[in-house]
């Protein structure tokens, strides 16, 4: 064996090994959305796996007189700004999850919030349809693939899925599914409903 043996078996091994390095995952954007106390602050906190970022703020008694609380009663603070979470799908992908803010007044966020996502998800409280026209219409509008997702508060919901669909006027090519925000897997299955659609497009 002469000396430089070695140094070239090495300098082989090694080419081999960066070429079949794992690479990282592919980060791909998606943002969660709809009106004020649906769930989208729930649904990042449940599903990500990070210590989501939120910006929640306390509401005052002046915004309590421009947003509807009489649905939730409980509900002591709201997103300002938006939620940020992230969950690997498998070792090729993973999903940057932006929550958009819940009120109009926050409204001028939401294009710089959704730029370069691949789809939304968009959160449906059912006692309250007419707070998720805007969001449907948005993303309508900028023709950015979405799922309606029905938020199953205290684990039901008040319209069937076919009234809720046309309610919302939504096409038959959009998934109209039912998840519960606080459950990791739900949310998760909702999640991949919008991914199919975003491939899909791609593909298309």
């Amino acid at each position: 064996m002469t000396p430089t043996e070695p140094v070239a078996r090495h300098g082989a091994a090694a080419r081999t090994a960066a070429r079949t390095a794992v690479r990282p995952p592919l980060p791909v954007k998606m943002v969660i959305a709809g009106g004020f106390g649906v769930g989208k602050t729930t649904a990042v906190g449940s599903i990500s796996e990070i210590e989501p970022l939120t910006t929640e703020a306390a509401i005052t008694e002046v915004a309590a007189g421009v947003d509807d609380l009489s649905h939730t009663p409980r509900k002591t603070t709201t997103t300002v700004a938006m939620d940020f979470g992230c969950l690997t799908i498998d070792p090729t992908l993973k999903l940057y999850l932006f929550g958009t803010p819940g009120q109009e007044r926050f409204g001028f966020m939401w294009d710089d919030i959704v730029e370069g996502a691949v789809g939304a998800l968009v959160i449906v409280d059912t006692r309250r349809l007419d707070d998720c026209y805007a969001a449907v219409d948005y993303f309508e509008h900028r023709e950015i693939p979405f799922a309606v997702a029905v938020n199953a508060f205290d684990g039901r919901v008040e319209h069937p899925l076919d009234e809720v669909r046309w309610a919302l006027d939504v096409a038959d090519h959009v998934p109209v599914v039912v998840f519960d925000a606080r459950e990791r897997g739900s949310v998760r299955d909702a999640l991949l409903v919008v991914l199919e659609l975003a491939l899909a497009r791609a593909e298309g």
